[in-house]
């Protein structure tokens, strides 16, 4: 039994009214600040993107491919399954639907998404020009930064191998007789080092003639040795020539390559995680020469996207699995203080530095992430790579099937019935009724507010089919708040004032409104999980409202009843409607006390 003494229905709502105020900060704060639900194909159109299979040899894709590349782009592109976005298998293609007119949100769905952790060997900017034929500031016309004229045998000065002097492509070989096939070559591989140059013999000494004798003190020389060096010297020499010809090549690589940042790619996800790679940064700003991969993105066990508060940035969290987690933790270890990769097809999406170890597998990738980017790479890498490469062969809009004026006659059809709730609760609760319309208020503006920050967060788009799961949440919440009545009419018959039956009878009510909302909750539950299409977001917007249900019964209608008991106004039958009631208990208590007489 209820105590009137332990009751507070300012504290509920007070909590009601702040989370009703927290939801709309967050919709007008947030995102694009729009109080705008986002609606579904079938109400505002959308975009349909067909993107075509292919395979490395030109084969047909097999079925199996297609249908687990379908169900990838179908995680990637609604997860949670209520965009209202569709995947289709057409053939050998995938047609995408999704509300909206964003072609190039559409098309990226079907992007490989190789993820591959490489340490970075050296970064420069983009846009540096390779080095004109005459050489660099005080160097002789031809020749390369840190690398003497003629330092790799049988090439011109300044030249590169594979590359003519100016930096520019190489001319296309004449056609040769055929050769055994070998395998193809990364297309922007390491610039492998250069053969040593081998030293020329000493000259023989002419006929007749001896050779010099060495100088006293001087340590013996060898054949081939240059003069009268020591050979450990020379041998130094002969290391800082090679670290100096590498580290050359490797810079003209890099400039050779930034200035291609703004070009396709024709990599494009395909680079060959055993060799280094040179490539551009995902904003084409840096060019970056990797060393092999030490982890792929099959090591991957989870992705999310957030805000780092500290930092004020959106950064995306990865979990690897346990491989990954122990070769991330050596790795970090042993290479604290340089820069590690995220290469995302091809591409630096983020180079950090590694600051300290990071043991666990749980690590973060920073980078001038916006919330949608960064909610993007995060599903992309947490759903993981698709089978087979797709092109995309077409975009077009697609009208909307059934249009405003559908979405008009739904909404048009829940106010006809809100209006016939209130109409009923007027009539039937007199002045109670207009304590569930301000229920309904309530509980109608913190449903709007949620709907527009699901589509916001989760890309949730409402059709006509969650409008129908909103209307029978009108029904829902009217089935609470007539529980409660009845139940505080039973305790009126049973001879007791209203300021009592109210706390009575909402002790009573609330099981029964628990446990109704439960079984409907769960069916929504059940019908969403094995639900597809229009149907799963039906089954979503009844869940919601049944949830909504409760909250609004328990933090609004109760503590508004419980409020009215306790006011004389309130508690007159000709305005709370109760008069009947109370006139069934007078003639309860008459009855007994006449026949305790007799």
């Amino acid at each position: 039994m209820a105590s009137s003494s332990t009751v507070h229905p300012a504290r509920y709502l007070a909590l009601f009214l702040v989370l009703l105020i927290g939801a709309y900060l967050l919709v007008f704060m947030t995102g694009d600040k729009k109080p705008d639900p986002k609606l579904g194909i079938d109400l505002q159109g959308g975009t349909r993107v067909t993107l075509t299979a292919r395979t490395p040899d030109g084969s047909q894709p097999s079925r199996e491919s297609l249908i687990q590349a379908q169900e990838i782009i179908s995680a990637r592109v609604d997860g949670l399954g209520v965009s209202g976005s569709e995947v289709i298998i057409d053939g050998n293609n995938l047609v995408i639907t999704v509300p909206g007119d964003d072609t190039s949100e559409a098309r990226s769905l079907g992007q490989t998404a190789r993820l591959y952790i490489r340490p970075v060997i050296h970064v420069i900017p983009a846009g540096e020009q390779p080095p004109p034929e005459a050489g660099p500031e005080g160097a002789p016309p031809g020749t390369i930064p840190g690398m003497p004229p003629g330092a790799i045998p049988g090439m011109p000065p300044g030249a590169i191998p594979g590359m003519p002097p100016g930096g520019a492509a190489p001319e296309p070989a004449a056609p040769a007789a055929p050769a055994a096939p070998e395998p193809a070559p990364q297309p922007r591989p390491f610039p492998q080092q250069p053969a040593p140059s081998p030293e020329p013999a000493p000259p023989a000494p002419a006929p007749g003639q001896q050779a010099p004798p060495p100088e006293p003190g001087a340590p013996p020389s060898l054949p081939g040795d240059r003069g009268d060096r020591p050979i450990a010297d020379q041998i130094q020499d002969e290391k800082q020539l090679r670290q100096s010809s590498e580290q050359a090549i490797q810079i003209l690589a890099l400039q050779f390559q930034a200035t291609r940042c703004g070009e396709e790619d024709v990599l494009a996800g395909n680079d060959d995680p055993n060799l280094p790679l040179v490539t551009c940064s995902q904003d084409g700003n840096e060019v970056y020469l990797l060393d092999k991969s030490i982890i792929n993105g099959e090591e991957i066990e989870n992705a999310s996207s957030g805000l780092n508060q500290q930092a004020g940035e959106y950064v995306v969290d990865l979990s690897f699995k346990d491989q990954g987690a122990k070769t991330w933790a050596d790795f970090t270890a042993a290479n604290v203080g340089t820069q590690t990769a995220f290469v995302l097809d091809s591409k630096v999406v983020s180079a950090p530095v590694i600051n300290e170890p990071i043991p666990g597998g749980n690590t973060q990738i920073t980078g001038q992430f916006t919330q949608d980017t960064a909610r993007e790479l995060a599903n992309v890498l947490k759903y993981g790579s698709l089978p087979l490469s797709f092109d995309s062969n077409e975009a077009e809009t697609v009208s909307a099937t059934l249009g405003l004026s559908s979405l008009r006659a739904g909404l048009i059809a829940g106010a006809v019935g809100l209006a016939a709730v209130l109409l009923y609760s007027l009539l039937y609760y007199r002045a109670l009724g207009m304590l569930i319309a301000l229920s309904l208020v309530a509980s109608g503006a913190m449903v709007f507010a949620i709907l527009v920050l699901l589509g916001r967060y989760i890309n949730y788009t409402l059709d006509l089919a969650g409008i129908a799961g909103l209307i029978i949440g009108i029904g829902m919440t009217a089935d609470s708040f007539v529980v409660f009545f009845e139940r505080i009419k039973d305790e009126i018959r049973e001879g007791r004032s209203f300021r009592s039956a109210v706390p009575r009878g909402w002790a009573r009510a609330r099981k029964t409104i628990l446990s109704g909302n439960a079984v409907t909750f769960l069916a929504a539950a059940v019908l969403y999980f094995l639900a597809v299409g229009q149907v799963k977001g039906f089954a979503f917007t009844l869940g919601l409202t049944t949830i909504l249900d409760v909250v609004i019964v328990f933090l609004v209608t109760w503590p508004l009843v419980f409020m009215a008991s306790k006011s004389p106004t309130w508690a007159k039958p000709s305005l709370n409607g109760l008069g009947a009631v109370q006139q069934i208990a007078r003639e309860r208590r008459a009855a007994a006390n006449a026949a305790g007489r007799g």
